[in-house]
């Protein structure tokens, strides 16, 4: 008997139910984030409703973390692939100062080069290029240079460091064109909730990438690449093309975050370094969402907004700043470690039934084995084989 043939015979009722479809969608391993927001969400409406609960407070919360959500976006983009790009604070320091200097009057700041009076329209499509050139130049370090992505990045984020220093004389500017600043103000009234347009335009690069990933041949080959690269160049796929391109998408999305955080903050020292480790963050609590341990456009999107509720929560209160990061450490803690032990419980409950439907193959198997065995033969027996003599038994 065949060992496949075996393993077809074996007990069903040895093997453990799967879960549902319902179960599994709604386990905690995989929309972890929505039951922290349902705990968060309550606490701080019974705490401080009269704030908490306002719409306003909604609008307002969407807006100031739209920014840091295309961050983790554009940080998301290349990791799929494979690539940490911890330039990306650079690259939107590097933009708002691009943009602003841009828009200069030469006569009125004669010692900064690119001063040109350039339109703001047009000041804006460039820093978006540039963007996506800078982009490129990193991608092509670590995809021709063979220079892990880690390094690469971080030597980029110096040099662009030192030209945001070059460009702008290391100066605060404020004297953008008229129309520039009231672009970040731009909104649709929804009653007393505003979409603003920074929040539609996260939503259109949120879904661009989204179908990108997950509706494209493109998007399965970036997925293919980042988790197992050799095995995505032996079936064809040009791991080092897709890098390129994630990287540039990546820098497009941060000349996009420049321009909108130069039209509400001017040019503000310091304003994007400080969003890499909260897009780092996202990114990561965001891929135990929705597709277990894979990065994803929503998962991203959820966590990042999940953590910012807590934080607004915890700025009504007044609680001590020093918190907020206390708080951002706990929940990406907590939420990996309780989604890890999830997911090794499941992979023991397998582990588990494996073996007993492999010890119960193997009996099976000698079973049959010895049903197929001759029969023993006695020493007198074998003799009377060997002879060509039958024997007879008890017979007369």
């Amino acid at each position: 008997m065949k060992k496949t043939e075996a393993l077809a015979t074996v007990d069903p009722s040895i093997l453990e139910k799967p879960p549902s479809q319902w179960r599994r969608l709604l386990g905690f391993q995989n929309i972890s984030a929505i039951y922290i927001f349902i705990v968060i969400f309550i606490i701080f409406s019974i705490w401080t409703p009269q704030t908490f609960l306002k719409p306003q407070t909604w609008a307002n919360l969407l807006d100031t973390n739209s920014l840091l959500v295309m961050a983790a976006l554009a940080v998301l983009v290349p990791l799929v692939t494979g690539v940490f790009n911890l330039a990306v604070g650079a690259e939107i320091q590097w933009a708002m100062a691009l943009c602003i200097v841009l828009q200069l009057k030469p006569e009125d700041f004669p010692d900064l080069a690119l001063a040109l009076n350039t339109p703001w329209p047009l000041a804006v499509l460039i820093t978006i290029v540039v963007g996506g050139l800078i982009g490129m130049v990193s991608g092509l370090v670590i995809t021709k240079l063979r220079i892990d992505s880690f390094i690469a990045t971080l030597g980029m984020s110096s040099i662009l460091v030192a030209l945001t220093y070059l460009i702008s004389a290391n100066r605060p500017l404020k004297d953008v064109q008229p129309g520039f600043h009231e672009m970040y103000g731009w909104h649709i009234p929804l009653g007393d909730f505003r979409l603003t347009f920074p929040v539609i335009v996260l939503i259109v690069i949120a879904f661009v990438v989204w179908y990108l990933l997950e509706r494209t041949p493109v998007g399965r080959r970036m997925y293919a690449a980042g988790f197992n690269p050799d095995g995505a160049r032996l079936s064809g796929v040009n791991v080092g093309r897709l890098q390129l391109g994630a990287t540039i998408a990546g820098g497009l999305i941060a000349g996009v975050i420049g321009v909108l955080a130069s039209s509400k903050v001017y040019l503000a020292g310091g304003f994007g370094a400080g969003m890499l480790i909260p897009a780092l963050s996202a990114v990561f609590l965001g891929s135990t969402q929705f597709k277990g341990g894979r990065f994803n456009v929503w998962g991203t999107v959820l966590a990042l907004y999940v953590l910012a509720v807590g934080v607004l929560g915890l700025t009504l209160v007044k609680v001590p700043d020093l918190f907020t990061d206390f708080f951002y450490g706990v929940a990406l803690i907590g939420a990996v470690a309780m989604s890890r032990w999830e997911r090794t419980s499941k992979r023991t409950r397998a582990i588990r039934r494996a073996t007993t439907l492999g010890a119960e193959a193997k009996a099976k198997l000698a079973a049959e084995d010895e049903a197929q065995l001759p029969p023993q033969l006695t020493p007198t027996q074998t003799a009377l084989k060997q002879d060509g003599i039958e024997d007879q038994g008890d017979k007369p």
